[in-house]
């Protein structure tokens, strides 16, 4: 799950809240999977009576709503729900970087970020394990720090290559975070 996902200020709730301005419920209901959509259209029904009663009683019955979405939401990528964040946590540096290109139309940045960012870790674990490659051959200690980073790096390649693969054959974002 994107780190904001179950947050007041994420992509979930801001579609839920705009779902009970707009009296709208299927605007929430893109972030949910099919086999949830009848909870939430319950859940909206009873929260659009509630939110007439008064002030409080529209605070508390949005809250319910956004809970339910995000627990929905939630329950379709297989993960547990573990109440709503607050607003304003740190979602670290791609999320940020990767509404900017879905709000601009262009993926450039985000395609440079990943990029660099590979390039970095690559470069990383090749240059130590590169340090280990030359050692004496009968010091088993330092012969075992060359094999684990070796095969770290070649281990590390081939679950990022799956990961890349596995989201481009599924014709969709993978999105199995939340």
């Amino acid at each position: 799950m994107p780190p904001h996902c179950d947050t007041m200020d994420g992509p979930v709730v801001t579609a839920a809240r705009k779902a009970l301005d707009a009296n709208d419920v299927t605007i929430a209901l893109a972030y949910v999977p099919e086999s949830g959509e009848a909870e939430v259209r319950a859940a909206f029904d009873k929260v659009q009576k509630a939110r007439k009663a008064a002030p409080e009683a529209r605070e508390v019955a949005d809250l319910y709503f956004f809970e339910t979405v995000v627990r929905v939401h939630r329950a379709g990528e297989g993960a547990a729900y573990t109440g709503l964040k607050p607003a304003g946590l740190d979602e670290g540096p791609v999320i940020p970087i990767a509404e900017n290109a879905i709000e601009t139309g262009s993926p450039e940045a985000l395609i440079g970020m990943l990029a660099e960012t590979l390039r970095e870790q690559i470069q990383h674990r090749f240059a130590h394990m590169m340090k280990l490659r030359d050692h004496d051959p009968h010091d088993v200690a330092k012969a075992r720090a060359y094999v684990e980073a070796m095969l770290g790096l070649q281990v590390y390649s081939h679950k990022l290559y799956g990961a890349m693969k596995a989201d481009a054959h599924a014709g969709h974002s993978g999105h199995k975070h939340g």
